[in-house]
């Protein structure tokens, strides 16, 4: 017994995948697809995704958010997890990662329920508060640019009801934000999101060593 995390051994990690997942066919075809992406390392867990998904089904999320869709692994996840009338809002600029998203998401037939706009995430999510979308939706997951990440926080909670949860990923930045002496401006921008949200009376929060950290934020 532990009082800590435990290790995972790749053995373990193994066992993991083999009984502890659930993986949707067409999601673990497109994961295997994305590992031989040059920048395969932008992809989310399975376990990850698992998780997400789940939650999303705890708080019987309808309406979420993402930003940061790569080649749509977390997108998917979460949209296999919403009822049929339900809708994601995927934010990202670059149409040849999302391509590929946009294939996998049809192949799983979820394409209806995901609305990708390919603009600046900042945009999309101020258009969304101005058109009055303020506490409409019930979840949003943040995973693009680091130095954003505190606007994109700001945003969601204006945008995600009370209850609703706010996920944002690669809190722990592969160890670099507990090193005092690694402070260039991704870093330097994780760290005090991470001690902003901690002290952030607006939410009730915890941070996972799932993947490369994930926080779980709930809007009070």
């Amino acid at each position: 017994m532990s009082n800590q995390s435990l290790q995972l051994t790749p053995s373990l990690y193994q066992y993991l995948y083999n009984v502890g997942l659930r993986e949707h066919p067409v999601l673990k075809e497109l994961r295997e697809v994305t590992s031989h992406h040059q920048y395969r390392v932008m992809q989310i867990s399975a376990e990850q995704g698992q998780l997400m998904a789940m939650l999303a089904k705890l708080i019987n999320a309808r309406r979420t958010i993402e930003i940061g869709v790569f080649t749509g692994y977390s997108a998917l996840a979460v949209a296999l997890a919403l009822p049929d009338d339900g809708d994601l809002i995927a934010c990202d600029i670059n149409s040849e990662y999302t391509n590929i998203a946009k294939l996998y998401w049809e192949k799983a037939g979820v394409s209806d329920r995901i609305k990708l706009h390919l603009a600046p995430a900042m945009e999309t999510l101020q258009q969304l508060i101005e058109s009055g979308e303020e506490n409409q939706f019930d979840m949003a997951f943040i995973d693009a640019d680091k130095t954003g990440y505190d606007a994109y926080y700001e945003q969601c909670l204006q945008l995600i009801r009370p209850g609703g949860l706010i996920l944002i990923d690669n809190v722990l930045w592969s160890g670099r934000v507990a090193d005092e002496n690694i402070n260039d401006e991704d870093t330097r921008a994780l760290k005090e999101l991470n001690r902003k949200i901690h002290q952030d009376n607006r939410v009730d929060m915890m941070m996972l060593p799932i993947s490369d950290g994930l926080t779980i934020a709930i809007k009070r």
